[in-house]
Order: C-alpha cells, then sequence, then structure tokens
C-alpha cells in the first residue's frame, strides 16, 4: 500500500518503512507528525481525491532535523567588476513513515 501526500509545497509517494526527506517542520527528533493531506491511496484498494481523501492521514516519526550541503550562488557581470557571492543551506526534516491510515 502506498499514498501520495502532499507537504511543504511538494507532491510525494510514500510506503510504509519508508525514510524521506522533506521541508522542514516544527518537530523534535523523536516526534510523530500527521499528514492530513492525502491526495491519493494505492494498492489492493484504490482512492483518489478530489482534492483529499476523507479521512485518510500518513503516521510519521521525526528522525533528525538538518541543514543540506550549501550551495553557492554567485552573481557575475564581465567587464564591470560586478560579483555577489552568497551561500544557502536548505534546513530539512528527516521522516520514516509508520503508518497509512486509509
Amino acid at each position: 500500500m502506498y499514498a501520495i501526500i502532499e507537504t511543504g509545497g511538494k507532491q510525494l509517494k510514500v510506503e510504509e518503512g519508508q525514510s524521506i526527506v522533506i521541508e522542514k517542520l516544527v518537530a523534535e527528533a523523536g516526534d510523530t507528525v500527521t499528514f492530513d493531506k492525502v491526495l491519493f491511496i494505492g494498492g489492493e484498494d484504490v482512492k483518489v481525491g478530489a482534492p483529499t481523501v476523507e479521512g485518510a492521514s500518513v503516521t510519521a516519526k521525526v528522525v533528525e532535523q538538518g541543514r543540506d550541503k550549501k550551495i553557492v550562488i554567485f552573481k557575475f557581470k564581465k567587464r564591470k567588476h560586478y560579483r555577489r557571492k552568497q551561500g544557502h543551506r536548505q534546513p530539512f526534516t528527516k521522516v520514516t513513515i509508520e503508518k497509512i491510515n486509509a
């Protein structure tokens, strides 16, 4: 059984026992979070939401909070002596899917 959920402005296909990296959530490591925006449930019986499946949710456990690798934003204009260097590290939350409640 799998589900398609929406979190952080993205849609993700999840299965029980799977670890995923999502946009940062306000939760500590070890906390349990519930995703209520379930768009689709697949497997033996298929449920399609319009836009979400009524009464469906996905339960997950927060494994860790972290920050991604640094990316460098470098703006440059030739012959104008214009250079701007900026770095960014995107925060993320790693969760493990425990149960799909259909």
